[in-house]
């Protein structure tokens, strides 16, 4: 999907509705209330739904990330499109200059929008990894105090990257990098019966293994002897994944707070996991018609 085929199949509101009640309803209009399919369409307001048991109004954005929004479903349309292609994210200031121009819009609304789509962006289902995964952390964000190494002793936030090989790839943003955090995240996310987790040397990831039972499988690469592969022992891919949402944090977003690092990683992860696929656009969409809704208040409570 580009953006021209967007402007071309989706540049009306009546268009945008069309797809989002397929997308919801695949059976047809339901009732978010009584759940009933007893619903016709008010002839006075085509956007209108009646429920017949339970005499309630609704439309297909109501309850959803959509919800009391002002901007026209087309600008949603290619909102979302322009988040999913770009690779590194899209500031809210890029989108606000992409939508409306250099002096129209406001920096709320665009950020407003980018991290509502961002919240439909949240994988609610996640498999067990097995097969060879890869398990490393990374520190974003901030500066180290002056005269001090970066590193892992910096003030800075910790994300945790697990990547199966092949399969998909997860970020979290951790408290710290201890042994039992690790460990939560690994029990969680990786299966016991998986075949091999590398990682690297650091010294929090033996108990990490030994606190999941997982230490007989566990592989280490010594970085540190400047030995980055033996085989098929290396951390090369989800070290990859890291560098990508560097990029997106230094050359796109240029500062992110802690507050909403894990809306970042959401969206990067998502759209990483899914960046072959020719049903990014719809499958995105797909979340947000089903996601819950994010008001402003809460967004910045």
């Amino acid at each position: 999907m580009t953006l021209p085929d967007v402007v071309e199949l989706f540049g009306t509101d009546d268009k945008c509705r069309e797809l989002l009640e397929r997308l919801r309803w695949p059976e047809g209009p339901e009732c978010p209330r009584c759940k009933t399919r007893e619903v016709v369409r008010l002839s006075t307001n085509v956007k209108l739904l009646w429920c017949a048991e339970c005499d309630y109004q609704f439309s297909v954005t109501a309850g959803t990330i959509f919800n009391d929004s002002h901007l026209p479903l087309s600008m949603w349309f290619m909102a979302t499109l322009l988040l999913v292609e770009a690779r590194k994210g899209m500031s809210a200031n890029q989108l606000r200059r992409t939508l409306w121009g250099q002096h129209k819009g406001s920096y709320k609304t665009a950020w407003y929008l980018c991290h509502r789509i961002r919240a439909a962006m949240k994988e609610v289902d996640r498999p067990m990894m097995d097969g060879t995964v890869e398990v490393d952390e990374t520190y974003v964000g901030g500066r180290p105090p002056r005269g001090s190494k970066p590193g892992r002793g910096t003030p800075k936030e910790v994300v945790i990257g697990i990547r199966q090989r092949g399969g998909d790839l997860r970020f979290f943003r951790a408290s710290d990098a201890r042994s039992g955090t690790l460990a939560k995240y690994i029990s969680e996310n990786v299966s016991q019966d998986v075949e091999v987790v590398v990682t690297d040397e650091f010294t929090s990831y033996p108990g990490a293994m030994k606190k999941t039972g997982l230490t007989a499988k566990h592989k280490t690469i010594k970085h540190k002897s400047g030995i980055y592969a033996v085989g098929d022992i290396h951390t090369n891919t989800v070290e990859s994944a890291f560098s990508l949402l560097k990029r997106g944090i230094v050359g796109t977003w240029h500062k992110i707070s802690a507050k909403h690092l894990p809306a970042y990683l959401d969206e990067m992860t998502f759209r990483f996991n899914r960046r072959k696929s020719p049903a990014l656009f719809l499958d995105t969409l797909r979340h947000m018609i089903t996601s819950s809704v994010l008001t402003f208040e809460k967004l910045t409570a």
